[in-house]
């Protein structure tokens, strides 16, 4: 699939939502204005157009000098399987090594191991991904 991919610092928030909601990551009463910052923060976002029309993006989180993480990779459903996830991740691979940033790590759904292994990524034995959900203390 031919699609326009580019590095960009802003994005339509109401395009943003459209595939975050796809991908089941936007929930209702999720605040719109959170997007800006959102991508403001992101160290670089890559995004894909066809023509005007958003279609897919991701985003790299990074000290910009030695460790980034990949996340948000997402494409509209109508155009999965056509090469457009893995454009996004390589545009994102080629800034981050530009910038001299040696560990590039993510962390993907079940099933995406196939998608993550073609390009280059390994599973990182002896680690464990791990999300913060409160202390003990706290509950």
């Amino acid at each position: 699939m031919a699609c326009d991919c580019r590095i960009v610092r802003e994005l339509d928030p109401v395009a943003v939502i459209r595939l975050y909601t796809q991908a089941d990551w936007w929930e209702p009463g999720d605040a719109a204005d959170a997007v800006t910052p959102l991508l403001l923060g992101s160290f670089r976002v890559a995004a894909a157009f066809d023509g005007d029309k958003l279609i897919g993006m991701a985003r790299a989180l990074s000290d910009g000098a030695s460790d980034a993480y990949i996340q948000d990779v997402v494409v509209d459903v109508s155009y999965r399987k056509q090469g457009v996830g893995g454009k996004l991740v390589r545009l994102l691979l080629d800034e981050l090594k530009q910038n001299g940033v040696s560990w590039i790590g993510l962390i993907g759904a079940p099933g995406t191991e196939h998608f993550y292994r073609e390009l280059g990524f390994e599973p990182m034995a002896g680690f464990t991904p791990m999300r913060y959900t409160g202390s003990e203390k706290e509950k």
